[in-house]
């Protein structure tokens, strides 16, 4: 890939406050854990909401049981990278549907942290690489797509002004597993190695699924494939979009 033809990084002073909105317990961690290794280093403040406890992802346990193991395994997981805030909501593993209650609680977390960027997954039916999205990832996707409105007007969900948070409309939003990327962040080296143990941390969870190939196998293949698309040795690439852009360039 010549040079011209390179995805450009992510501006390094873009952001100070990164928030993360994944369905359940281990979605941040395929990769976009790296680059939240990487941010939290150079002093990037990173939050985790996840819509779901992750309670229906194990076969061999009922709910009750799954879902404080999950939970204790996400939060070791988010300390493996820097992250020591980790917010669950209650809607339920597998069944997301896209709801005004869901967008109220998404932009009620963004106006609360009042993040510059905000990290999803993809709301398509495929990932890039053409593998098929989960029901959930869909509905996450998009439901943190409308909340970035809601957050930023006044006049949706009007309640939360009178709560005391005010409207506040981040900057950047970052897609994983886009098939349309635009930027990379490096991850070579130390970032990689922490976004793998990252993974690694859901040890229970993937014990119980014995086709997967271990992070260590399997994260560094991702991000080798995305690095050589950013001109770097490892990388986690988004789909960016950059609200405060001009309008030819958005």
């Amino acid at each position: 890939m010549s040079a011209d033809e390179l995805l450009p990084p992510l501006p390094a002073d873009a952001f100070e406050r990164v928030l993360c909105v994944v369905a359940h317990p281990d979605d941040v961690e395929y990769g976009t854990s790296a680059a939240v290794a990487r941010w939290t280093s150079e002093g990037i403040e990173v939050r985790y909401l996840l819509l779901t406890r992750g309670e229906a992802g194990m076969d061999a346990l009922a709910p009750d049981e799954a879902a404080p193991l999950r939970q204790r395994e996400q939060v070791a997981a988010a300390e493996v990278v820097g992250v020591s805030s980790v917010e669950f909501l209650d809607y339920p593993d597998g069944l997301l549907e896209h709801s005004l209650g869901m967008r109220r609680d998404i932009a009620m977390a963004i106006r609360r942290f009042r993040p510059n960027a905000v990290v999803i997954g993809s709301w398509e039916v495929e990932f890039a690489g053409g593998m098929l999205n989960h029901a959930d990832h869909r509905v996450a996707g998009l439901a943190t797509l409308d909340a970035l409105r809601d957050a930023g007007n006044r006049w949706v969900f009007p309640e939360l002004v009178t709560e005391g948070l005010e409207p506040w409309s981040p900057r950047w939003l970052l897609v994983s597993g886009d098939a349309a990327a635009t930027h990379g962040v490096d991850v070579t080296g130390e970032p990689l190695e922490r976004g793998i143990a990252s993974l690694e941390a859901h040890e229970q969870y993937l014990a119980g699924l014995p086709w997967h190939p271990p992070p260590r196998e399997l994260i560094p293949q991702f991000t080798a494939e995305e690095g050589r698309r950013l001109g770097v040795e490892h990388a986690q690439l988004f789909r960016a979009f950059d609200f405060e852009a001009p309008m030819s360039e958005a």
